[in-house]
């Protein structure tokens, strides 16, 4: 806009009246006006306006300039815009818009009449969501929780079952290609572009609509949900297809709505659909926004940030649910936001659990969200739930995607550590190579590689593979039926459980009890080489192995006490942190015992 249009807004323009739409404020004195600042976090007013000099400060975060630097700040939008909207406050009328060529001219009016079309269609819904065909779309409305203020905040309103009266509705206002061009019409003929060319048929049909609106509020796309399930319906939700003012890798449903509460909460909720946010919205909290049953995109991640940098994400917790949170994750980390994750009790969904537990049990799961490398370490536990390296290597070849996202080291070493304690890699190799993958930003670690034997399981083997008559055979099976825990994460721990648990028969040949292959061949290769202590000097070595593995165990369970109580002290739970540093206090006396 030109420069000398500006300054007669802002000369025009009540820096008091227009702040005062957004701040409580009071009067100070002479010409100055107080109250909280919006954009940090205060209980003591440090936030100045001075109605003759049209100017705002804040004496705690220093923000300060004219009415439209209030405006780019707290709508977060660019200086012409800011002055479109002081503009429109001050009902000052926009000068008319110069253009470089016809084309130019023709698409700007294309895009104001897609706007005013898609205004219209938005009330030519919400009137037939009032009409008698409608009662089965208000009943299911009604079912879901929605008031009378939730529809009408959410503009919510209903396709009726008709073909063409939409389409001659609109066509008294507007223009045959501002029709085509909408994406609320179809036709069975199309051209080379996509484009509709034969006759037009409304695209949605039986099917209660939810405008999508842009960061202005203005509608500029539907997400219809068919009343009935059967083939000929097609598909439960349907979408506007991209048009000249809809990108669906662009927009996150009710960021118009939820904007001012993320920046003043300095978080944003993030859910998949429409009726979640909604659910969100009316019932919880006001900082939510979905992103329409698409997936996540690096355009979404960037209009979020001019926001927050801090999210807590709550998906579906089904298969395709954990797929995009996950891919959501992995965007959020390289871009460097705080991300936590919500995972609802019972696989339930944000509106579904909000319906049947209450509001009050919503905020405090979301309270307890859970750091997003906890939820990606509990996922890959899931995922490779056996104790042996190679299920390992595999639940760190599912984290390493997301470790190298992580652009500071501090945090990438910090994640390593979490990973190690979590799946309890005790064997050096393999953490050493988890750890040079992650310095190295790598996806994933070497390919199987045989994790050596130590001397250890070495000997618990030769004691295992005798007859269960023998002494030595007898400690070390007692031992791990007995402590199962002191062989986790050893590459033999799935032969030695096997050989411990076995039945005591004389004559049983050791590589018959062998659970796969490559167990037989490494208790082979065991029992072939260099000659083993006898009697009573086996009986030694396994009671030192047994010390060993005992030790080893005891170690992992005080780095994951470390770990908890770090968990339990951020959550502010100080009972937890007391009796978890009383078990670490009598672990540590333990093995100073030892």
């Amino acid at each position: 806009m030109a420069d000398n249009f500006a300054q007669t807004v802002k000369a025009q323009a009540d820096i008091v009246k227009i702040i005062g739409d957004y701040v409580r404020l009071r009067k100070a004195g002479a010409q100055n006006y107080t109250g909280l600042c919006p954009f940090h976090k205060e209980k003591s007013p440090s936030f100045s306006v001075h109605a003759s000099q049209q100017f705002f400060h804040c004496f705690g975060c220093k923000a300060s300039g004219d009415v439209f630097a209030f405006i780019m700040k707290m709508e977060t939008v660019t200086f012409p815009e800011a002055i479109r909207i002081v503009a429109q406050k001050c009902n000052i009328p926009l000068p008319k818009r110069e253009f470089s060529s016809p084309e130019e001219a023709r698409e700007a009016g294309l895009r104001r009449q897609l706007l005013d079309l898609h205004e219209a269609a938005t009330l030519y819904f919400e009137k037939y969501l009032q009409a008698p065909e409608a009662a089965r779309a208000r009943e299911y409305l009604t079912g879901r929780g929605m008031t009378a203020e939730t529809i009408k905040t959410f503009r919510i309103g209903y396709a009726p079952d008709d073909f063409n009266s939409m389409r001659e509705a609109m066509r008294k206002e507007f223009s045959e290609e501002a029709l085509r061009a909408s994406g609320l019409f179809s036709s069975k003929e199309q051209s080379d572009t996509g484009q509709p060319t034969g006759q037009l048929y409304a695209r949605f049909r039986k099917r209660i609509t939810f405008p999508i609106a842009n960061e202005q509020g203005k509608v500029i796309a539907f997400t219809a949900r068919a009343l009935d399930s059967d083939e000929k319906s097609g598909p439960k939700y349907l979408n506007s297809p991209e048009t000249a003012l809809y990108s669906k890798g662009h927009v996150l449903f009710n960021l118009d709505k939820a904007k001012a509460a993320i920046r003043s909460m300095d978080f944003a909720l993030l859910v998949e659909g429409q009726m979640d946010c909604i659910s969100v919205y009316t019932g919880v909290t006001h900082n939510v926004l979905a992103t329409s049953g698409t997936a996540f995109t690096e355009m979404q991640v960037r209009l979020l940030a001019r926001f927050t940098k801090r999210i807590v994400v709550n998906f579906d917790p089904d298969t395709a649910g954990a797929a995009a949170a996950e891919k959501s994750i992995a965007l959020l980390t390289e871009e460097d936001f705080d991300v936590k994750v919500v995972s609802l009790e019972d696989g339930l969904d944000p509106d579904r659990y909000i319906r049947e537990r209450g509001a009050p049990a919503y905020i405090e799961a979301v309270k307890n969200a859970m750091r997003y490398s906890d939820y990606l370490i509990q996922r890959a536990r899931t995922l490779y739930p056996a104790r042996t390296p190679d299920a390992q290597r595999k639940a760190m070849n599912y984290l390493l995607p997301h470790i190298r996202r992580i652009p500071h080291k501090l945090t990438r070493d910090n994640f390593v550590s979490d990973v190690r304690d979590a799946l309890k890699i005790d064997s050096a190799l393999l953490f050493e190579e988890l750890r040079t993958a992650a310095a190295q930003r790598l996806s994933s670690v070497r390919a199987n590689t045989d994790a050596p034997v130590s001397e250890t399981e070495r000997v618990l083997l030769r004691a295992l593979a005798l007859p269960a008559s023998d002494p030595a055979h007898t400690l070390a099976a007692e031992a791990i039926t007995q402590h199962p825990q002191w062989v986790e994460g050893l590459a033999t721990s799935d032969l030695l459980e096997a050989l411990a648990n076995a039945a005591a028969e004389e004559n049983q040949n050791p590589l018959d009890l062998a659970p796969d292959e490559h167990s037989r061949n490494l208790l082979a290769s065991v029992l072939l080489q260099s000659e083993a202590p006898e009697g009573e000097g086996l009986a030694f070595a396994v009671n030192d192995a047994l010390s060993s593995l005992e030790r080893r165990a005891l170690e992992r369970r005080q780095r994951e006490l470390r770990t908890l109580i770090a968990e339990a002290d951020r959550k502010g739970d100080q009972p937890m942190v007391n009796q978890l540093t009383e078990e670490l206090q009598h672990l540590n006396r333990t093995l100073r015992g030892l």
